[in-house]
């Protein structure tokens, strides 16, 4: 299985395994810096490049965090951040905004708590429906004229909303969920990703943790985690869901490795242009995740996960 890939047309090349750092600052219950500094340096020297943030994670203090932990390592990272979302000075969500103006002072607000020159991957989180994925894009290029920006990306568009963006500004990524229970940009947008030379990135390839068999019931989720106000983590949802963690079980113990590196050989055996980010806290699950690179899953392996694995996932993704 191949580690690494070219970031779409770019010259960068990243890990297929990259780290998402969500989880260090928001959403998924409680957090620890230091910890999360350990886990970001030990990623590094683990061979891990490719670190994805948001300017919304934790309204901010999530790109803080990476930029005290990348002070003096730069040059070991290529990361990727994202605007559009917007939050008050509470941490209250406000919409989305594609706007011109607000993109520009996103963008700058970035790489101040980055602490960085350039953003090498920036990416729209969401489009605002109120302004058009042109006007958009096209301010995105112009931070890249301005060296602000190295390559741009989308998120949680579809193939059509693609095209009409990399037609402004070539699209150096598209990320979006996608795991054994979010299969939805399979065909079309996987086939526009491999027209136009754009990178896949999966977010959440272990299904925000469910496929790796750790949450059992809503009890084990910490009170505030976000996954708790999820269609797929209420009580009936996860009764039925658990036939993804049962086939994902299977073949995990034929091959003596864990629940979560099969999942996430899966996602990676798709095409060889896929990255993944999947995110931890944790050094071990860190060293878990990239054990992933060593499973082999045959064609009897993903034959029988097509073959067992629920055609209908319960609950919706958000």
């Amino acid at each position: 299985m191949k580690q690494t890939a070219t970031l779409g047309h770019s010259t960068l090349n990243i890990n297929r395994i990259g780290l998402g750092c969500m989880g260090m600052s928001e959403f998924y219950g409680s957090f620890n810096e230091q910890e999360s500094i350990k886990t970001l340096h030990k990623a590094i020297d683990l061979g891990v490049n490719f670190f994805d943030t948001a300017d919304m994670y934790g309204s901010g203090a999530n790109e803080q965090l990476l930029g005290k932990a990348f002070k003096d390592r730069w040059d070991d990272v290529i990361l990727a951040t994202k605007f559009a979302i917007m939050r008050g000075p509470n941490g209250e969500f406000l919409g989305l905004s594609g706007k011109p103006e607000y993109i520009r002072k996103a963008c700058d607000q970035s790489l101040q708590r980055l602490g960085t020159e350039a953003i090498d991957l920036y990416y729209m989180h969401r489009q605002d429906p109120e302004v058009e994925i042109e006007e958009i894009v096209g301010t995105m290029a112009d931070l890249v004229k301005q060296g602000k920006v190295k390559y741009i990306g989308l998120s949680e568009v579809d193939s059509d909303t693609l095209r009409r963006a990399n037609a402004v500004h070539p699209i150096t990524a598209l990320q979006t969920e996608y795991s054994l229970w979010s299969r939805e940009p399979e065909q079309a947008l996987f086939d526009m990703c491999k027209e136009l030379g754009i990178t896949f990135v999966a977010y959440s390839p272990l299904g925000r943790g469910f496929l790796t068999g750790a949450i059992k019931s809503r009890a084990d989720l910490e009170e505030g985690d976000f996954r708790l106000s999820n269609p797929r983590f209420t009580d009936e949802a996860i009764k039925e869901n658990v036939k993804f963690v049962e086939v994902i079980d299977r073949i995990a113990q034929s091959k003596g490795v864990s629940k979560a590196q099969v999942a996430l050989a899966w996602v990676l055996n798709q095409n060889d242009e896929i990255t993944t980010i999947p995110g931890t806290r944790k050094v071990h699950r860190l060293e878990e995740n990239l054990g992933a690179f060593k499973v082999e899953l045959t064609g009897d392996d993903l034959a029988t996960i097509e073959e067992h694995v629920p055609s209908e996932t319960v609950g919706k993704r958000y």
